[in-house]
């Protein structure tokens, strides 16, 4: 596992809720942590390419955009999980897919699109071709956004 160190962790705290929208962005972090542009540039690549950081990239709130939004929880069998994975990560809507502990649903997925017609037809369209049936849609009725910052 690898050890951050200081500026690693000074780093990571600036970008995670604050990422500058400018032509520069490295360059805006670089001058308010103190630190060189090309270093900041070197360690968020670094951090990239080791797994720390995922993505970067905006949030958006897809009922602002006129999207709905929906929790799904599917009760798939241990030999096809992959396989059901792969089908559900093959929908663009699906911007997570994870196991979990619970005693009847093991796959939870998360689905934006358009309507709520569309994410039951794609539900629909995904029951048909994993031979998964039971697959729960709980979609969002209020959204009670919190804001995810890991202080390092």
């Amino acid at each position: 596992m690898q050890i951050l160190d200081e500026t690693d962790k000074r780093i990571l705290n600036r970008i995670q809720s604050d990422f500058p929208i400018t032509e520069r962005p490295y360059q805006a972090i670089a001058k308010d942590l103190g630190l060189d542009e090309k270093l900041v540039i070197d360690r968020v690549r670094r951090l990239k390419d080791s797994g720390i950081i995922r993505r970067i990239g905006g949030n958006f709130g897809p009922e602002k955009l006129g999207y709905c939004s929906t929790l799904c929880a599917a009760q798939v069998p241990e030999d096809k999980i992959d396989e059901f994975a792969m089908v559900v990560n093959s929908y663009p809507g699906v911007t997570h897919n994870y196991l979990r502990e619970h005693p009847l649903y093991n796959v939870w997925f998360t689905f934006i699109e358009p309507t709520r017609e569309t994410i039951e037809t794609n539900l629909k369209e995904i029951s048909e071709k994993t031979g998964v049936k039971k697959i729960i849609n709980l979609p969002a009725t209020m959204v009670f956004k919190i804001k995810a910052h890991f202080n390092l």
